[in-house]
């Protein structure tokens, strides 16, 4: 089994866990986010360490150990990016399985479970982008729009469009259902891997909002920003958020 064929193999089979769980109706609220992400985790995890026992493993849900830093290769994971979304029983939640080699999100898959009867965007198996909106489409926190993506989205002309994991608006965007999705709100390496790689994968630009190449397996996981985009927006998204800065 290839690398993306593993990724893509674990998402799917962590989200139809995940969709076991809630249905269980053993847990409520918070306690639902905490038995998904802990029966997730243990099952990726622990396949990832059979599977590929010599690469390294940073979890969201696992401390992580420092041994990760000195390997070349690392799989970064989310067991569920959207907790709260995964509860309220919407689409835009996600399971994340990517990895990292050389500090580049190279391989990945983002499981959307509850969006189509379940759906596994993933790096090795590529379609075309569809047509873009005629004006960009940006997609933001449904509760906290980053600073940067509203001022920018006016002065675009676009539209905010409100969603809520990470991986579930980056896919958007490899789907076309989006044209942008920038966040400077903070974010760590296992909300963006596989994401990065599967968008990268389809053509899309991804950066911090910068410029600058995101980095993985660093010491501190903490990412303060990123641009997935279509790359025909990249580079007026860019400036615009340099004459933000100056």
């Amino acid at each position: 089994m290839t690398d993306a064929e593993l990724a893509a193999h674990l998402a799917e089979v962590a989200g139809r866990i995940l969709i076991e769980v809630r249905e269980s109706r053993m847990f409520e609220g918070k306690a639902l986010g905490k038995a998904g992400d802990a029966t997730a985790n243990e099952f990726l995890c622990n396949a990832l360490r059979a599977q590929r026992p010599e690469d390294g493993l940073l979890s969201e849900e696992e401390k992580d150990n420092s041994d990760r830093l000195a390997q070349e290769r690392v799989w970064i994971v989310d067991p569920v990016d959207g907790t709260r979304e995964y509860g309220e029983q919407r689409s835009d939640w996600a399971v994340h399985v990517g990895l990292s080699v050389g500090g580049v999100a190279k391989i990945g898959a983002v499981a959307l479970p509850d969006l189509d009867g379940g759906t596994v965007v993933r790096t090795d198996r590529l379609g075309t982008l569809p047509e873009p909106a005629h004006a960009p489409r940006f997609l933001v926190s449904r509760t906290r729009p980053a600073k940067e993506a509203v001022a920018v989205a006016e002065a675009m002309g676009g539209e905010l469009v409100g969603m809520g994991s990470a991986g579930a608006k980056a896919m958007a965007v490899v789907r076309g259902e989006a044209e942008v999705y920038l966040h400077s709100g903070g974010q760590y390496e296992w909300d963006s891997c596989a994401p990065v790689a599967v968008a990268a994968a389809h053509g899309l630009h991804c950066s911090r909002i910068d410029g600058s190449p995101i980095r993985y397996n660093r010491a501190d996981p903490f990412l303060p920003d990123l641009l997935i985009c279509r790359p025909e927006y990249a580079d007026q998204i860019l400036g615009l958020v340099r004459s933000m800065d100056s």
